[in-house]
C-alpha cells in the first residue's frame, strides 16, 4: 500500500513567514529599545562620574578658601596674578589682601559664572599640600609623615599668626619686598624667622621650584568651549566645564576639564549679614566686598551645574522651554531654545547642586 504524504500548500508557507516576519520584528524592536536603554544607562553612568569628579574638586577647594591667606603683609608688597585682561578685576595684584573666593557673575559663556579660589591649598602640586612651623631660634619641624614634610628649595609663604578675637594673620616679607622664601632644613634665615621668645611662625608650601607670581595659590572654575576635542555627544552650545589653576611661572592657566556637555554653572552665597554669626540670606554677586568682608559674610556656597545626561535621543522631547539654575530667587532663569537652540528638546537636562561651608574665613 502506498503512503500518502503531502507536502505543505503556498498559503501555508506565507502564512508561516508572516509570522516568522512578525517575531523577527518584535524581537528588533525589543533588542533596539534594550540598545537604546543600555546606552541612556551607559551615558548617564559616564555624567554621575564626571558629576562626582567635578563636585569633589569643587567641594574641596571652596571648603579650603581662604587657607594660608594672610590678613595683612609685615611690608610693602607688589605681585601679580592672571595675566589675561578680561579678568584682571578678579586679581588683587599688585598689592591688595587677597579675596578668598570670588565670583564673576553672569559673564562667562552662556552667561555662566565664574568661580574663584585662593588659598594655598589651590594649587595641584604635591608641595601646597605641605606645611609646618617655626619656633624662636629653632630650626623648622620636620614631620615623620613625608606627605607633610618639605623639603630644601621649595617654595614657601610664612604667616606671622595673629592673636585676639580678630586673629589677623601677618604675611611674613622681608626688607626688599620679597615675600617667600626657599625652605630650608637648618632654617629659614633671620628674615623670615620669628623675632622673640615664644613666638612661633607657620610655614606653607606653595610651589616647588618657580618664582612665586603671589604669595597663594589660586583656581578659577567656569565653562568655554575648547578649540579642539569638544565631545561629539555634547548638545550645541555647551561647553566644558574647567578647573583652571594659575601658574606661577607665567600667569596662565593650566586647564583641567572636569565634565562635559555643560550649558550653564551658577554660584549663589549664603551671608550673615548683620553681624550675628549667622547665615540669613542669599546673594549671587559679591563683587563689591573686600577681604575681610567676605571673610566676615560668607557662611555657604551653592553651586549649580546644569548639564544633559547621554547622548541626543531623537525619540525624546525635553518638557521645558525654560530652567531656573539657582535657588531662592538667585541665579538666574535660562531660556533653552534662546541660548541652546532648537535641537535642546531631544536632550535629558538636569541641574546637579551643591551646597558648601568655608572652613578656613574665619
Amino acid at each position: 500500500m502506498k503512503g500518502t504524504s503531502r507536502g505543505f500548500s503556498l498559503i501555508e508557507i506565507l502564512v508561516v513567514m508572516a509570522i516568522l516576519c512578525i517575531v523577527i520584528m518584535m524581537g528588533s524592536e525589543t533588542f533596539m529599545a534594550t540598545i537604546k536603554g543600555a546606552r541612556r544607562e551607559t551615558g548617564s553612568s559616564m555624567t554621575q562620574i564626571e558629576l562626582t569628579v567635578a563636585l569633589n574638586y569643587i567641594r574641596y577647594d571652596v571648603e579650603h578658601a581662604g587657607y594660608g591667606l594672610c590678613r595683612k603683609f609685615m611690608g610693602n608688597i607688589r605681585y601679580e596674578e592672571a595675566r589675561d585682561l578680561e579678568i584682571s578685576h578678579l586679581n588683587d595684584a599688585p598689592s591688595g589682601i587677597p579675596r578668598p573666593i570670588i565670583s564673576d557673575n553672569n559673564k562667562g559663556m552662556n552667561g555662566s559664572d565664574r568661580l574663584v579660589i585662593k588659598s594655598v591649598l589651590a594649587g595641584t602640586n604635591e608641595t601646597c599640600t605641605k606645611w609646618t612651623y617655626v619656633k624662636f631660634g629653632e630650626p623648622p619641624k620636620m614631620w615623620d609623615d613625608a606627605k607633610l614634610r618639605l623639603k630644601n628649595n621649595e617654595r614657601v609663604i610664612v604667616i606671622k599668626p595673629g592673636r585676639g578675637k580678630e586673629r589677623i594673620d601677618e604675611l611674613v616679607m622681608d626688607p626688599n619686598g620679597s615675600f617667600f622664601t626657599l625652605f630650608k632644613v637648618e632654617g629659614l634665615g633671620p628674615n623670615f624667622s620669628p623675632k622673640t621668645e615664644n613666638e612661633r611662625y607657620i610655614i606653607y608650601g606653595v610651589d616647588p621650584d618657580t618664582n612665586l607670581r603671589m604669595p597663594f595659590n589660586r583656581t578659577d572654575y567656569f565653562i568655554r568651549v575648547p578649540s579642539s576635542g569638544m565631545p561629539s555627544r555634547c548638545a550645541p552650545n555647551t561647553g566644558i566645564l574647567y578647573k583652571a589653576t594659575l601658574n606661577h611661572s607665567d600667569g596662565r592657566f593650566t586647564y583641567l576639564p572636569i565634565m562635559d556637555c555643560v550649558a550653564d554653572f551658577q554660584v549663589i552665597f549664603g551671608v550673615d549679614l548683620n553681624g550675628d554669626g549667622l547665615l540669613d540670606s542669599y546673594i549671587d554677586d559679591v563683587s563689591t566686598y573686600d577681604a575681610e568682608t567676605l571673610r566676615k559674610r560668607i557662611k555657604e556656597v551653592r553651586l549649580y551645574i546644569l548639564t544633559h545626561i547621554g547622548k541626543k535621543d531623537a525619540d525624546y522631547s525635553f518638557n521645558q522651554d525654560r530652567i531656573y539654575v539657582g535657588e531662592f530667587g538667585k541665579g538666574r532663569e535660562l531660556n533653552l531654545p534662546q541660548v541652546l537652540g532648537q535641537t535642546y528638546r531631544n536632550y535629558r537636562w538636569k541641574i546637579y547642586s551643591v551646597a558648601v561651608q568655608p572652613k578656613n574665613l574665619q
